[in-house]
C-alpha cells in the first residue's frame, strides 16, 4: 500500500505543470516512413534527399511533416522534445523548404536561431542541401566572417529599372537576398539594429533549435524583438504574402482580416507560425511563456523527459583521483583508434587535458583540443580534421554537446561527471545518432559513484555496467606520467607569463592613446 502511495506521489510530481505537456504525441509509437509514401513532398526535394542518402524519414520527422504539411496544416505551433540524433534538423527544414517552395518574390521568409556557430553552420548545411532543388536561398549570420561580409550575402541593393516585381516601389528598395536565415542570436540582432534593408517583418516560421539553452540566457533581447517586429507587420496582413501560392493544405492564407476564430481572438491574423526544438526541452511556464506559442502540440519521444539514444550503451569506469589521465590513456588504447569526444568540465581543464596527453611519447592515436575561446577558423579546421578521420580523439568543453553531429563518432567519454542530466544526456548524444550504436563512458572517483547512480536515474535508467582497463596498461604509463606533468607545469608558467607580457603591452598602448587623445 505505502509502495502504491509512493508511485502515485512519483507521478503526480513528474507531470509537467503546463496542461498541453501532459498529453503529448509519442512519435516513438510510429516507424520509418519511405519517402515514396510522404504526401505531398514535392519530387523536387525527394530527388534531393535521396541524392544524400535519404530513402525514409525517421518517426519524429515524419510527424513533424503530417502537423505541418499534412493532416495537421500547422494549425498549432509545435514543441519537439526528441532524443539527441533522432533527425530533428531534418525534421524542420523540410517542411519549412516545401512551404516556401512557391514564393514568388524574395523576402526574408523563415529564422532559425540557434545558441553557437558551429550547430548553425552545421544547420545551414542541412537546408543548403534542399532549398537550391526548389529555387530557394539560404543565408548564414554568426559572425564567422566580418559583418560587411554577412550583410552582401544578405541584402540585395536596388538596381534601377532592372528586376521583375510585382511593385514599382518594391523594386526600388533595398531587400533580402534569402528566403531562410539561420543565425545565433548575437549577430541576429546586429542586422536588425544595424543592417539597412534587413528586416523580419515579412517572417512566417521561426524555428527555436535547442529552446531551453536560448530561453536561459538573455542574447540582448532577441525574442521579444523578433516576436514585436513580426507581431507589428501583421497589421498591414503580410506584405507581398499572397505571393506564396500555398497549396489549398497549408494553414496559413495570405489575405486574412483579423481573426476571432478558434485560438486567434484579439489577435492578428495571420499568426508567426514557431517550432521549438531540444533534448531536453524546458518545463518552466515562465520560460516557455517568452515563445508566445498558439496552441502548442508537444511531440516527444517515450513516457520519460530525458531519453537515451535508443542504441546507446552507457558504462563508468572508477579510478583513482591523481591517476586519472593514465585511465583516460588506458581507455582510449581499448578503443583502437575508434573516433572519440572526451568531454571536460570547463575549457581551462580543457587545454591542460589536451596538453597533458600530448606530452606522453609514442601516442598512436592524433589528440586534438577544441573549445569555444578558440577562434572560429581554429575550431573549424580541427573540427574537419576530426571528421576526415586524421584525429581520433576530440578533447572538448560542453561547446559541443549541443546538436553537433560528427559522423562516425563511436565513443563518448566524460573525464569529468556531468553535474546534471541535461548535460549527460547532450554529450552522450555526440554518439549513437541516426539508428547507429555507440557507448558512453564516465570516469568517476570512489566519492562519485553514489551521485552518478542518482544522476542517471533522473532519466529513469537504474543500471550502467562497470568498464575496466587493464592494471598493467596504467602501471607502464607512470615514468611516462611524470615527465608529462613536469612539462605540463613549465607549458602553463609559459603560458601565464606570456599572457602578462600582452596585457602589460595592451595597458601601455591604452595609456599612449589616452595622452595623445
Amino acid at each position: 500500500m505505502a509502495e502504491m502511495a509512493a508511485e502515485k506521489k512519483k507521478k503526480r510530481r513528474s507531470l509537467p505543470v503546463i496542461p498541453w505537456m501532459r498529453d503529448p504525441v509519442d512519435v516513438s509509437l510510429s516507424d520509418s516512413c519511405p519517402l515514396s509514401s510522404i504526401p505531398f513532398l514535392d519530387s523536387r526535394l525527394e530527388t534531393a534527399l535521396r541524392s544524400k542518402g535519404f530513402d525514409s524519414l525517421f518517426p519524429v520527422q515524419a510527424a513533424v511533416w503530417h502537423e505541418t504539411i499534412g493532416p495537421g496544416s500547422f494549425e498549432r505551433d509545435l514543441c519537439i522534445n526528441s532524443p539527441t540524433g533522432s533527425g530533428k534538423t531534418l525534421a524542420y527544414a523540410l517542411p519549412i523548404v516545401q512551404m516556401l517552395s512557391t514564393r514568388t518574390i524574395k523576402c526574408l521568409r523563415a529564422l532559425v536561431v540557434l545558441p553557437t556557430r558551429d550547430l548553425a553552420v552545421q544547420v545551414k548545411e542541412v537546408f543548403a542541401t534542399l532549398a537550391p532543388a526548389v529555387g530557394l536561398s539560404v543565408g548564414l549570420a554568426v559572425g564567422q566572417s566580418s559583418i560587411a561580409d554577412e550583410i552582401s550575402e544578405l541584402i540585395t541593393k536596388p538596381t534601377m529599372g532592372i528586376g521583375v516585381c510585382d511593385s514599382d516601389d518594391f523594386s526600388q528598395e533595398i531587400r533580402s537576398s534569402v528566403d531562410i536565415l539561420v543565425a545565433t542570436p548575437g549577430r541576429l540582432m546586429d542586422h536588425i539594429n544595424h543592417t539597412k534593408g534587413f528586416t523580419v517583418e515579412h517572417l512566417c516560421y521561426l524555428v527555436v533549435d535547442e529552446t531551453d539553452r536560448l530561453l536561459r540566457e538573455a542574447y540582448q533581447s532577441w525574442l521579444p524583438t523578433v516576436l514585436q517586429l513580426a507581431r507589428s507587420s501583421t497589421n498591414s496582413q503580410f506584405p507581398f504574402g499572397d505571393a506564396i501560392n500555398r497549396p489549398a493544405f497549408v494553414f496559413l492564407k495570405t489575405v486574412r482580416s483579423f481573426g476571432v476564430e478558434r485560438g486567434f481572438k484579439g489577435q492578428p491574423y495571420p499568426r508567426l507560425a514557431k517550432m521549438v526544438l531540444s533534448a531536453t526541452l524546458t518545463q518552466d511556464p515562465s520560460k516557455l511563456a517568452q515563445l508566445d506559442l498558439h496552441h502548442p502540440l508537444f511531440l516527444t519521444t517515450g513516457k520519460s523527459r530525458y531519453q537515451f539514444p535508443e542504441n546507446l550503451k552507457s558504462y563508468k569506469l572508477v579510478c583513482t583521483s591523481n591517476l586519472k589521465p593514465l585511465y583516460l590513456l588506458a581507455l582510449l588504447g581499448t578503443l583502437q583508434g575508434d573516433k572519440c569526444i572526451v568531454f571536460t568540465s570547463s575549457v581551462e581543464s580543457n587545454h591542460r587535458l589536451c596538453t597533458l596527453l600530448n606530452f606522453f611519447d609514442d601516442l598512436q592515436i592524433k589528440i586534438k583540443e577544441y573549445s569555444r575561446l578558440q577562434r572560429q577558423s581554429v575550431r573549424s579546421k580541427t573540427l574537419r580534421s576530426f571528421r576526415e578521420g586524421e584525429t581520433q580523439v576530440l578533447i572538448s568543453s560542453d561547446a559541443m554537446t549541443r546538436g553537433m553531429d560528427v559522423e562516425g563518432v563511436k565513443n563518448v567519454i566524460n573525464y569529468d561527471m556531468p553535474r546534471f542530466i541535461k548535460t549527460y544526456i547532450h554529450r552522450a548524444g555526440r554518439t549513437a545518432r541516426a539508428g547507429q550504436s555507440g557507448r558512453c563512458f564516465t570516469l568517476l572517483r570512489n566519492d562519485e559513484v553514489i551521485r552518478f547512480k542518482k544522476l542517471l536515474q533522473k532519466a529513469d535508467n537504474e543500471s550502467c555496467a562497470e568498464y575496466s582497463v587493464p592494471s598493467e596498461s596504467i602501471e607502464s604509463l607512470r615514468t611516462m606520467y611524470t615527465t608529462a606533468l613536469e612539462r605540463l607545469k613549465e607549458s602553463v608558467e609559459s603560458e601565464k607569463h606570456k599572457k602578462a607580457r600582452v596585457n602589460i603591452k595592451s595597458r601601455g598602448v591604452a595609456k599612449k592613446n589616452d595622452k595623445s587623445a
